[in-house]
């Protein structure tokens, strides 16, 4: 046998010796075709078998002169044990001096060319799959499901801009605050709230409060004594916080009887409220109240035998308007009504036009320390906070038009603008729109941006007379992923 036969035939590290003896020129093709089908065997072996086993190491190749050598002290061996001797053991892997190459028809796999001039491919890793994966991904929400899922995602971005005990409170989500009978410490069930154990977190939150409140506490500390407001039966329905905890403890410290309610059905604190409660109020809020439950609970405020209101506290103008439609025997025994909102003060004078107004009204809205302090430092604070809760995005870039640059929209555009929004203002009285020209801020028509802003924020009081349905309808489908239009004051 020629020594080129010999090289051909040994050259191949899928041997498991380091020479063979070959006669005939037949043995040597046949020992090529043992090579592809173990070869094609080896393809099919996972490489948790090839691991599991104890296959031998491959062997390193062979010189000319180490190969010539031992062919000649193995030339008396027959053909039929040189066949059996080709047959590797199934576990061997490919060897390394095979070149390897991707193969187009196996999706990018690799596959060892040998020698010969034939294609064989490398085994393939076998990903690993969970028995419950597939059945995780496949499985289709109940209703309940569902539901609870859509809840922990919103719960969870409000989590991030509240305190904790006002939202992570899901043990009692599914029962409706109506549906529960609950009493506090002294046996007192005239209220409504969320849960009465957050009575304890809610104190700690109102301390904090009167630490910010130096003169409402001055006030109290200074007439509690005099009792100045004995025999004021005060009916509130303002935003339930932290701050009117302050003034509501105030107000009875200083003689008056309080039933209150929220103008608002997303900015109670349930812990302030169940702290109220706990302190013998007649709370009715909660966070997340439905519109039925909103009038629902003003009209537990309102509607008590036995109990008369003769001033009323108001944000927005809802609990003067129910007292006036629904109670107009108990409207005209009203001695005076306080309103502290844009909104509230134009239906007031709406009733004063028509007649109707028989009641004393006061317009806090127009003292200086709720234009100069309250709507410009305090929405410059609120906005952010309720941009966030209500969209969860990074202002950062986002466009926005403020509808009025009074000192509502003066504190939204420096808060917006600080967060890096790209701010658009309109405004029709030209000592606010050269302000907001000065200030930084583009001065545009509502019309021209109605297409390509992210968010519409109106500090007017009046929301119908910024859109129209048809431009409503168009941001709406130009800008889905937002969709936010938010009326302050």
């Amino acid at each position: 046998m020629s020594h080129g036969a010999l090289r051909h035939a040994s050259s191949h590290r899928a041997y498991p010796f380091g020479s063979l003896c070959v006669e005939k020129k037949s043995t040597v093709r046949f020992a090529a075709m043992s090579v592809q089908a173990v070869a094609a065997k080896m393809a099919e072996v996972e490489l948790k078998d090839v691991a599991g086993k104890d296959a031998s190491p491959a062997i390193s190749p062979l010189t000319a002169k180490a190969e010539e050598k031992k062919s000649e002290n193995n030339s008396s061996s027959s053909s039929a044990a040189a066949a059996a001797a080709v047959e590797p053991s199934p576990v061997k892997m490919p060897q390394a001096s095979a070149m390897k190459r991707p193969d187009p028809q196996q999706n990018g796999g690799e596959a060892f060319v040998n020698c010969d001039g034939t294609v064989a491919e490398a085994p393939r890793l076998k990903k690993i799959q969970f028995a419950d994966q597939k059945l995780e991904f496949n499985k289709r929400p109940t209703k309940i499901g569902r539901r609870s899922l859509s809840r922990s995602i919103s719960q969870s971005s409000t989590d991030s801009y509240s305190s904790a005990a006002s939202y992570t409170d899901s043990s009692d989500d599914e029962t409706s605050p109506r549906d529960k009978q609950q009493k506090n410490s002294k046996g007192n069930a005239d209220f409504c709230i969320k849960n009465i154990k957050q009575a304890d977190f809610g104190r700690r939150e109102i301390e904090i409060a009167e630490q910010e409140m130096p003169a409402l506490m001055a006030l109290r500390k200074r007439a509690q004594g005099e009792k100045p407001l004995a025999g004021a039966k005060i009916v509130g329905c303002t935003h339930i916080t932290a701050q009117t905890a302050v003034l509501m403890e105030t107000l009875s410290a200083l003689g008056a009887q309080c039933r209150w309610a929220a103008c608002n059905i997303y900015s109670t604190q349930n812990e302030v409220a169940a702290a109220l409660a706990e302190g013998g109020f007649s709370v009715f809020a909660w966070k997340g109240e439905s519109e039925d439950d909103f009038w629902w609970c003003i009209d537990r405020c309102v509607n008590v035998e036995g109990w008369q209101p003769n001033m009323i506290l108001d944000d927005g103008g809802d609990l003067t308007h129910w007292i006036y439609k629904k109670y107009p025997n108990m409207f005209k025994k009203i001695k005076g009504i306080v309103e502290e909102s844009v909104t509230g003060v134009h239906r007031l004078y709406q009733l004063s036009k028509a007649g109707k107004l028989c009641v004393p009204a006061m317009n806090v809205n127009d003292s200086v320390t709720k234009q100069k302090f309250d709507n410009l430092y305090c929405c410059r604070e609120s906005i952010l906070d309720g941009l966030k809760r209500t969209t969860d995005v990074m202002f950062g870039g986002k466009q926005v038009v403020v509808c009025g640059y009074g000192e509502v929209g003066k504190g939204c555009s420096a808060a917006l603008k600080a967060m890096g929004s790209i701010v658009y203002v309109t405004e029709i009285d030209p000592i606010c729109a050269l302000q907001a020209c000065m200030d930084g801020f583009r001065l545009v028509k509502l019309n021209e941006v109605i297409r390509q802003v992210d968010i519409v924020i109106t500090c007017t009081g009046i929301l119908e007379s910024v859109f129209d349905c048809s431009k409503f309808q168009r941001l709406h489908v130009i800008m889905p992923e937002l969709q936010s239009v938010l009326n302050f004051n």
